[in-house]
């Protein structure tokens, strides 16, 4: 595993234990992933009613769902110089007003362009709610814990996902139109607004080096046995330099790149899965219904890697556990472009993709926290959610290129071996990368 260089609080929060204020934060991140989650699918819940009273065919409407990728990819090159610069709530507390703001927005927007535009908007507060909440639930997390505590951060998204195809199910059982999913997926987040200015803390090493504290935050550094004065003596671990180049510097340029190439291959996979799956299932004899069923259990299958890959990271390292996991991948995805089977092992098939496939990215976004250190982990998550937004750009036009040329339709999933093995390789090479680290100046400082 990677070693990351320590400050003197660095040091104290690797060694903290969980209680009231880690499980605080760790819930505060969930509930904003779930929001994240919720306004993400919500384009999806209202897209066959916006069609039908816009009167607009779904490639006319492809422009809003590129504007909200795009959106995504902005916001998570933005996130992360600003979360790590000025601090993690006020990247939160942003995020969520954004994408908040602009749901409410959409509910009253006329035309596709108007639409467009705010989606756009929308996507960049998600990028930082995403960035910004996977980097606090790691700033409060022990080291030895600090990857399951993320990727548990993380399943807010699938459960905001899922609670969101059911409110807007009850939505349109209701008599309600397309403009009452924005509306929820806008007061929501708006809410815990209010939940966050009172109960979500600022990073600990962001309040370290601050010249004034509130009482209540300097309890909060005291309880963590954090001294603010000892702290600001000796340089602790905030981005004062820009935190896009330490990505380069330090010997962290390979490790960047490694993961880079990760998130990438990552997202190209399960974006593939996600725009494709149903119709390649459809294609292949399945009934429409039939194969929508079993592409639903595709993203069933992300949350179980919670259960054991943080603690896999944790365990064994980054580079073992994710490698194996796209390893594993590898087969049961050529299982499911090669041969011949019957429903119910197709069935099994997709759960089973589904857990490797979403739970890769899951385990990358720990693997981030917890391989760069505290000043540039922001910077570090936000720019491979980035990067790896450019593959999932590139599913959509990947699947039908592929679909195109002919193939067998369920063998254009073997598109996703490539892509797995490329990674497989990438993760693997990460424990190649820990001894190019050079530790910082503070951290030297700090350790003399």
């Amino acid at each position: 595993m990677t070693m990351v260089e320590n400050t003197a609080t660095e040091s104290k929060l690797d060694s903290q234990r969980i209680g009231p204020l880690q499980l605080r934060v760790l819930i505060l991140c969930l509930l904003i992933q779930a929001c994240d989650g919720y306004d993400m699918n919500a384009i999806g819940y209202a897209l066959p009613a916006l069609l039908r009273a816009w009167h607009l065919s779904p490639a006319q409407f492809s422009v809003a769902l590129l504007m909200s990728n795009l959106g995504i990819l902005a916001g998570a090159l933005i996130a992360g110089p600003v979360g790590d610069r000025f601090g993690r709530k006020p990247l939160l507390m942003g995020s969520v007003a954004i994408f908040g703001v602009a749901s409410l927005l959409s509910a009253t927007a006329s035309s596709l362009a108007a639409l467009s535009v705010l989606r756009f908007f929308t996507g960049v507060g998600i990028a930082g709610g995403f960035a910004g909440s996977a980097a606090l639930t790691g700033d409060y997390a022990p080291k030895e814990r600090r990857a399951t505590l993320i990727m548990i951060s993380f399943t807010g998204t699938a459960i905001g996902a899922f609670l969101g195809g059911q409110i807007a199910a009850l939505l349109f059982s209701k008599g309600f139109d397309w403009s009452s999913i924005f509306v929820v997926g806008g007061l929501a987040p708006l809410i815990l607004l209010f939940a966050m200015a009172l109960w979500l803390p600022e990073a600990p090493q962001h309040l370290a080096v601050r010249k004034k504290l509130t009482a209540r935050q300097a309890a909060l550094l005291q309880s963590l046995g954090i001294q603010p004065a000892m702290n600001r003596a000796a340089s602790i671990e905030k981005s004062g330099s820009n935190p896009i180049k330490e990505l380069f510097s330090g010997g962290y340029a390979l490790q960047t790149v490694l993961l880079w190439i990760i998130f990438f291959c990552g997202l190209l996979n399960l974006f593939l899965f996600v725009f494709w799956l149903p119709a390649i299932l459809n294609f292949s004899g399945m009934t429409q219904s039939e194969a929508v069923f079993a592409a639903s259990l595709h993203p069933l299958g992300g949350i179980l890697p919670v259960l054991y890959l943080g603690w896999a990271i944790d365990r064994f390292g980054t580079q073992r556990a994710l490698s194996l996991h796209f390893a594993i991948g590898i087969v049961f995805i050529a299982m499911l472009g090669l041969f011949s089977l019957p429903y119910a092992a197709i069935l099994a098939l997709c759960f089973l993709t589904g857990v490797t496939i979403n739970g890769t990215p899951i385990g990358s976004n720990a693997a981030c926290g917890l391989l760069y250190p505290a000043r540039m982990r922001t910077t570090g998550v936000a720019w491979a959610l980035g990067v790896g937004r450019f593959g999932a750009l590139a599913a959509a036009p990947l699947g039908g290129y592929l679909l195109s040329w002919g193939l067998a339709p369920r063998q254009v999933l073997l598109s996703a071996v490539l892509f797995a093995a490329i990674a497989a390789v990438a993760a693997a090479s990460l424990g190649v990368v820990s001894k190019r680290i050079v530790p910082s100046k503070a951290a030297e400082s700090v350790s003399a």
